[in-house]
């Protein structure tokens, strides 16, 4: 089932197990807040597993991270697993360089994220 698109997200797919958002654009400061209110909206659903796809994210800011890293905490309090999959080049080095890489699971694709 898919859920009208707001902002950055372009499209939300829940299935059985997992839930995939897929993000769209830059995700700055402009864009967080309503990022913010459909990521815990859809992690209200407690998804087992939640996948957010990436690949059309050409930036994103400390903002941005941060609206991450709060769903991270989200999603493991309730004890789901969060992936992060199609990163560019430009968007992994924000997580590399701030070291969340080790935090997030992070893969090239939605089925490398399922199959995890």
């Amino acid at each position: 089932m898919s859920t009208k698109p707001m902002g950055v997200v372009k499209e939300i797919r829940r299935g059985a197990d997992s839930t995939v958002v897929v993000l769209s654009g830059d995700v700055d400061l402009h864009q967080s807040p309503t990022l913010h209110a459909a990521l815990v909206e859809v992690a209200a659903d407690r998804p087992k597993k939640l996948i957010l796809n990436l690949g059309q994210v050409q930036y994103m800011d400390s903002s941005g991270v941060g609206t991450l890293v709060e769903l991270l905490r989200r999603v493991n309090a309730y004890k789901g697993k969060l992936a992060l999959v199609g990163l560019t080049d430009r968007v992994r080095s924000v997580f590399e360089i701030t070291k969340l890489d080790k935090f997030f699971s992070i893969h090239a694709t939605e089925d490398e994220a399922h199959a995890a």
